[in-house]
């Protein structure tokens, strides 16, 4: 029996009349003599070509789109264009058929929303089949970078007592019997009764737990779901999605971003050079997606263009009050065609404003520090007021054209008062963050950290305009199919 052999060596092997043994699926099959094969190795497919004059009709039926099947045949330098290297059958079995009235992917092109209503079967498209190569490359290259560097890997929980962000947006984990809610005397429900004897939540961040450990070992990081029950209908929010959280003791906001802009370069250095064909095909699905725009709208990079340059500059940093300051001079505040006009200081930034920094003010990748202490988490460090008194805190955002913000950090608060003092203006209970505050009683030390939120970097690397279409099966609001 000839071992399988994958498709992707196949396609770079010059073994020439040597037999060998091909598994796949079929993308096409023309001239009920060629046969298109793929096996998910690679975005190429190989060309088969069977003598259709000497296989048994009832055979050449089945050689239908999806259907999966063996080729045994012969390597030989192909004849005709398109490819370099084809099989020529010796022997075909099927595998497992596909009915051509019923299998929904088609040789045709499909749209993106018709092939997320369809999200288990759309990895077996080109476009998928890329998209999820280099976002495995992006989590290989995220784990090399931080191992190579020393930090430890730490597993924080799923189910979490704490809401790391103060911002009340989670999804509750309860085996409470709906239809017999045990209730206090004051008629809110008894918690004692539930599994955890204590109201618990899925995840928003590893973050806090992170820190724990980074008052151990220095530095860590972790890589795992969070999720966030925010009614947001929009391209760029889930419910369910991936952070990648570092902690580092011994860190101030320099050195913070310096890490954070090591890393972004780092893993699209990584995904260009181990995704080269999967990156070709997707820039040149984005400018065939461009043509249908108006010129104004077009990018004026293609996607290389646009990663390369990402590595080639230094990202843009400056203070939030600089960057007010920017956009209330700036003519789109000023004809007041953003949407959400730009005013005071203290003001929320938007995307939009995010974007305009990025795509049209600097034209690269923009960091920004020190925000107002009113729109930020309790546990950033506290700066001292300015000569107007306005209170800011050590924060960082990194902005990505098309994207707006993909990280978001800080220097940590590791002044035990300062700490307990700004959570008690954000009414944060002192005695259920206990845990957390002895971080700060106990051999206290200046921290840092950030997350990157991993779907908005894959969005970033791949060109895509929708966060749903680069996670293999997209949670938001009413749905959570698969």
């Amino acid at each position: 029996m000839i071992k399988r052999t994958r498709i992707k060596d196949l396609l770079q092997s010059s073994d020439f009349n040597q037999l060998f043994t091909i598994k796949g699926w079929v993308k096409t099959f023309r001239n009920n003599q060629f046969i298109a094969i793929n096996d998910g190795s690679s975005i190429h497919n190989i060309q088969a070509v069977i003598d259709f004059n000497t296989t048994e009709e009832s055979l050449l039926k089945r050689i239908t789109t999806g259907a999966s099947i063996a080729v045994t045949g012969r390597l030989v330098e192909s004849l005709g264009k398109g490819q370099r290297v084809e099989i020529k059958v010796d022997g075909l079995e099927i595998l497992g058929d596909s009915d051509p009235e019923k299998f929904p992917l088609q040789p045709k092109k499909h749209s993106l929303e018709f092939l997320r209503e369809i999200a288990h079967l759309r990895f077996r498209t080109n476009t998928f089949n890329a998209i999820f190569k280099v976002r495995h490359a992006l989590a290989y290259a995220v784990h090399q970078f931080f191992n190579d560097r020393g930090f430890v890997y730490l597993h924080t929980p799923i189910i979490t007592a704490s809401d790391a962000e103060g911002a009340g947006e989670m999804f509750r984990v309860s085996t409470i019997d709906f239809d017999h809610i045990p209730r206090n005397e004051d008629g809110t429900i008894n918690y004692k009764e539930d599994f955890f004897g204590k109201s618990t939540n899925l995840t928003v961040s590893g973050q806090l737990e992170g820190e724990l450990a980074a008052m151990a070992f220095g530095d860590i990081y972790t890589f795992g779901p969070t999720f966030r029950a925010e009614n947001s209908n929009t391209t760029r929010h889930l419910a369910e999605f991936w952070m990648i959280e570092p902690e580092m003791a011994f860190y101030d906001l320099d050195d913070n971003m310096n890490l954070a802009e090591e890393l972004l370069k780092y893993v699209i250095q990584y995904a260009m050079e181990n995704c080269p064909d999967e990156l070709e095909f997707l820039k040149n699905r984005l400018l065939e997606e461009e043509k249908q725009k108006p010129q104004n709208e077009r990018s004026e990079l293609d996607l290389l263009g646009k990663l390369n340059f990402c590595l080639e500059n230094n990202f843009e940093r400056l203070t939030y009050t600089e960057a007010i300051e920017i956009l209330k001079n700036s003519k789109p505040n000023q004809k007041k065609q953003f949407k959400y006009l730009i005013e005071d200081w203290g003001t929320d930034l938007q995307s939009e404003h995010e974007r305009y920094l990025v795509e049209k003010h600097f034209k690269k990748p923009v960091i920004l520090t020190n925000y107002p202490s009113e729109i930020k988490a309790f546990y950033m460090r506290q700066n001292e007021p300015d000569d107007r008194g306005r209170k800011t805190v050590r924060a960082m955002d990194i902005l990505f054209p098309g994207i707006g913000e993909i990280v978001g950090g800080s220097q940590r608060e590791e002044r035990l008062e300062r700490l307990e003092q700004r959570m008690r203006e954000m009414h944060i209970s002192k005695e259920e963050l206990s845990w957390y505050l002895d971080t700060r009683r106990f051999g206290s030390a200046p921290h840092a950290g950030f997350g990157l939120g991993f779907e908005r970097l894959v969005l970033f690397v791949t060109g895509m305009t929708n966060i749903r279409d680069v996670i293999p099966f997209p949670r938001t609001p009413k749905n959570a199919e698969f």
